[in-house]
Formats: C-alpha cells, structure tokens, sequence
C-alpha cells in the first residue's frame, strides 16, 4: 500500500507494508471537523507501517569444527578432473543428552575430504584410532549410483592437526 502525504512546502510516498493501518481512519471528515490534522498531513510510523529497522545485512556462515578419532586411514579418490582427493571418517562421540531415536546411537561417522595436497599428505600420516581436530565446511555432493541420483554430506576440510595418536600396541590391533 503507497500513503502519500502532502503539506504546503512539500509531497511525499512512503511505502507501508500490506494490511498496515496509518493515522486516518476512514471517518476522516468527522475528524477534521474536530480539529485533528487531515490525513494529508499525516506520515505512517515506520513501526506501525510494520519496516524492518535497517541493521547491517546479515552474513551466512558454514563452519564446521569437529574432535573425534579416524575410523581407519584414509585413502585417495581419483577425481574426473585428475585431481585426486582424501577422504576419511571421523567418529564423533554424541553426548548422552543428545542420544535420540530408539537406536540411542553413541556416535556420529562423518565423511571428510581433503583436496588440498598439503592436507593429502598431513591426513595420510595418521593411523586409524587417531584423534584428530578438523575444521572445514559442510558440502553436500551429489552424484549417481545404481538406484539413480543420491546426494550425501561432506565436510570439505581445510585445517587438521592431531590431538592424539593412537597407542602402538592398539594400532596393530585396529589395522587388522
């Protein structure tokens, strides 16, 4: 809805938001007669007219910060590209108060990949057990399989460091 609003000196639109109700009922003449201001002299509070207040555009973040061991080594996935890219599994420990669904599921397996051939090589040293932090972007991928299009998560690493590294003794027994 456009209220317009004029007075001696000057004219001016303001926008009001639908269904925004301004200072001029519809009994406008029996309110001039009463000594209120017509409604041509009228401007529509913003707060009535239902605006926004203008604050500074909001910005998207997808950042993903992760803790957990690897599932097994990772290994390398040729790309059709001829990149070559990463992947790995992070197992992540879920809270007990965040245990739902009748499975009560103790843990979260995420897939990571890395593209980068810095973080190639830095996720190739470590051994399955190994806890490691990872921070990236989630990304969802989609490609084709037997049963037709599918899509899967993904968290697209771009940092990983090693919080701890899996005993020798318990290495031998996860890799076998």
């Amino acid at each position: 809805m456009m209220v317009t609003t004029t007075s001696p000196t000057r004219s001016r639109a303001v926008q009001a938001a639908p269904g925004a109700r301004t200072s001029a009922p519809a009994s406008e003449p029996r309110r001039a007669r009463q000594g209120a201001a017509p409604a041509s002299t009228r401007v529509v509070s913003a707060r009535r007219a239902g605006a926004v207040a203008q604050e500074a555009p909001v910005t998207a973040v997808n950042e993903v910060r992760l803790r957990g061991r690897l599932a097994a080594a990772s290994y390398e996935i040729p790309l059709p590209s001829g990149d070559v890219a990463a992947s790995f599994r992070l197992v992540v420990d879920r809270p007990a108060s965040r245990r739902r669904g009748t499975t009560g599921a103790r843990v979260d397996a995420l897939e990571c990949t890395a593209f980068s051939a810095d973080l190639r090589r830095k996720v190739a040293r470590f051994d399955a057990g190994d806890v490691v932090e990872v921070e990236g972007a989630l990304q969802r991928r989609f490609f084709r399989s037997g049963g037709g299009a599918a899509s899967r998560y993904d968290v697209v690493v771009t940092s990983i460091s090693r919080v701890a590294r899996v005993p020798a003794a318990h290495r031998a027994t996860m890799a076998g």
